[in-house]
């Protein structure tokens, strides 16, 4: 396989670690310490939801600015397929939590939502921090 087929895969794939790493990390912490209850549980304060929320949308735009500075050409391009990724890994998540109340159905649908902008963004940030087109 190409060089810089496998380099591009590899861009896509630590965008993708990187939101998934980073998320699950912080997820880990905050029910170390207490903050976040046991997954068993779920989660269902709009406080907390709104936290993860936030959190995981800096992570989601910290993966496509990884993929994009990775990428051996055309970053965008690499950029829109972790997006694409991202959000059917969303779409998947909201379709296998449904109706199992482990929180209210706004929160997966959100991450869907905004996995497409957000991975997008971070690959803008890179492209306007470098002086990519």
């Amino acid at each position: 396989m190409n060089k810089k087929i496998l380099k591009g895969i590899g861009a896509v794939i630590a965008g993708f670690l990187t939101v998934f790493v980073l998320s699950t990390v912080t997820d880990l912490i905050l029910e170390a310490v207490g903050i976040f209850p046991p997954l068993t549980r779920g989660l269902f304060n709009t406080n907390l939801l709104v936290l993860a929320l936030a959190y995981r949308t800096v992570y989601t735009v910290l993966g496509g600015f990884v993929t994009a500075k990775l990428a051996p050409n055309n970053p965008m391009k690499h950029v829109i397929i972790l997006a694409s990724i991202g959000t059917a890994a969303g779409i998947l998540g909201v379709v296998a939590t449904w109706g199992k109340d482990l929180g209210p159905e706004w929160y997966p649908i959100t991450l869907a939502v905004l996995a497409f902008p957000s991975v997008w963004h971070g690959g803008k940030l890179y492209q306007k921090k470098h002086g990519k087109k």
